[in-house]
């Protein structure tokens, strides 16, 4: 199940929901005002690979990735 972020265009709230379907995310209610106005908003993340203590964010760039490091993205 993904865990998604939400922020009320009501009363700026921030919450977080664990939503089974993508039909179900989009009947999300705001925990403070129960305003259905609510807008899900992009999450960052941090990842590690290989056991290894530093975050991939912070390794630099082989390339590769969405667009082969081209389009300045940083992938």
């Amino acid at each position: 199940m993904p865990l998604y972020e939400y922020r009320c265009q009501e009363c700026d709230g921030r919450f977080d929901r664990l939503v089974q379907t993508f039909a179900s995310a989009e009947a999300v209610q705001c925990q403070s005002c129960d305003s259905p106005n609510v807008r899900r908003l992009v999450s960052s993340f941090a990842s590690f690979v290989g056991g290894l203590d530093e975050p991939v964010a912070a390794r630099p760039s082989t390339g590769g990735g969405c667009c082969g490091g081209s389009c300045g993205c940083g992938h």
